[in-house]
């Protein structure tokens, strides 16, 4: 097919949608692959731009056609759908992915490597660990309510403070409810092991690689913030800048304007809801020692903290954080606070101060 110049795909479990198109975009094929047969099939095509939706298999199977020299293409599935011009089908589906590849503003999603998948798992089985412990947690205290112990909030030195609780109650609690709730306590120290040892992974992962290393050097980006950044963007390739790198992560304010008026409210909340939650937990625990910050970096928190509060507070410094973490996998630098010296008008015009800027400096 000489004038095939696009193909859009919609990949399912045991059969795959592929619909080719010229480059006017008039329809060449429409046709169903077996899984088994795709591969081979789409060897036999002369190579062209592949549209895929990014869903699940997506970037294996880009990382394979890659290998065959298409030019594989994956996008967000909301920007697919206007695309739809029917009922919804796979035929549909894979026409609209042929047609919205070639669309000049669409917005694409890097294809993954097998190594951030894998650091992306080990983020995924940390989180549903954290959520069962919290459930446990909460299930324990809301037992022990029931029978008048209440804790105070924190998850810390809950073992310890249910471990007093049952010898201090011993006589009035229970025999099958102490019992239970040792099972319970086995189940809470079982999953904080496993947690520990998801963490423990993560950090090895992360001394071994470069990018890792650099973003740790921000002050507010750990272990988990940095590889998880690490494992889902990569790149920074589809950022023109740090301030499109904050969009993407719902740090901006969400704007609804019209007729020349503009109205900003809270922030928008878009794109990836787990590294937006990092970057802002990040930001609290900087504000915490926000008193002992120094220069300008001190002075900018805690004016912003007195005027707009902390949780204001905390999510400008993640949208500073997150436009830092372009700057520095762009230009393969550290970040680091060096003194610089900058001019200040003053009445006679001419006076100096010393301050402490921030500054992205060369390794």
């Amino acid at each position: 097919m000489e004038n095939l110049s696009t193909i859009g795909i919609d990949i399912a479990k045991s059969v795959i949608q592929v619909h080719g198109a010229s480059k006017s975009g008039r329809r060449l094929f429409s046709k169903k692959v077996n899984r088994s047969e795709f591969l081979a099939f789409m060897a036999n095509l002369k190579p062209c731009v592949v549209g895929m939706e990014a869903c699940g298999g997506s970037h294996h199977w880009g990382r394979e056609l890659a290998k065959i020299g298409h030019e594989v293409k994956l996008m967000p599935p909301q920007h697919v759908k206007p695309y739809v011009k029917t009922n919804k089908n796979d035929a549909a589906d894979a026409e609209a992915c042929a047609e919205a590849v070639t669309r000049p503003t669409m917005r694409f999603v890097p294809v993954k490597s097998e190594a951030q998948q894998t650091l992306a798992m080990l983020h995924r089985v940390r989180e549903r660990l954290i959520k069962e412990r919290t459930a446990l947690a909460n299930q324990i205290r809301g037992f022990f309510t029931e029978l008048g112990v209440v804790f105070p909030q924190g998850i810390n030195r809950l073992q310890s403070r249910i471990a007093e609780a049952l010898d201090k109650h011993h006589e009035r609690l229970p025999g099958t409810f102490r019992t239970m709730m040792h099972h319970l306590m086995e189940e809470f120290t079982s999953k904080e092991d496993e947690i520990e040892r998801y963490e423990k992974m993560l950090e090895e992962q992360s001394r071994s690689n470069e990018q890792c290393k650099r973003l740790m050097t921000i002050p507010g980006v750990g272990v988990i913030t940095a590889t998880a950044i690490v494992s889902t963007i990569g790149s920074m390739n589809p950022f023109s800048n740090g301030r499109h790198f904050a969009a993407f992560l719902g740090l901006v304010p969400r704007q609804h304007s019209s007729g020349g008026k503009d109205r900003l409210g809270g922030i928008s909340k878009r794109g990836d809801g787990y590294l937006r939650k990092l970057l802002v937990q990040g930001a609290h625990a900087v504000l915490q020692h926000a008193k002992k910050l120094k220069g300008a970096r001190g002075q900018w928190l805690n004016s912003l903290i007195l005027r707009r509060g902390r949780c204001r507070a905390a999510v400008a410094l993640a949208n500073k954080n997150a436009r830092i973490i372009w700057a520095l996998l762009t230009r393969g630098e550290n970040y680091r606070i060096v003194r610089c010296e900058v001019s200040v008008g003053d009445e006679e015009g001419k006076a100096k101060n010393n301050m402490d800027g921030l500054l992205c400096a060369p390794n």
